[in-house]
């Protein structure tokens, strides 16, 4: 299963990126898990400095914008792998 972080204050910008992520993964059937990270305190543990960040199995692949959604759909896949 792949995990999904989306790490924001919950900004329409952050609930953006979560919806979309919510998507690729219902279109495509795909196994996945998303979580919200909230909590200001832990944005800096997780290397996080802008919001939105976007984290794929431990692996930090977005900070500060909403991907495209292939290109999300693109990173998912691969952490299938």
């Amino acid at each position: 299963m792949v995990t999904i972080k989306v790490v924001g204050s919950g900004c329409p910008t952050c609930q953006k990126l979560g919806n979309l992520c919510r998507q690729v993964i219902d279109e495509k059937n795909m196994n996945a898990q998303v979580e919200k990270v909230t909590d200001v305190n832990k944005f800096a543990e997780l290397g996080i400095f802008l919001t939105p960040g976007l984290i794929i199995n431990d692996k930090i692949v977005s900070r500060g914008k909403v991907p495209t959604k292939e290109t999300l759909r693109n990173w998912i896949k691969k952490a299938q792998s």
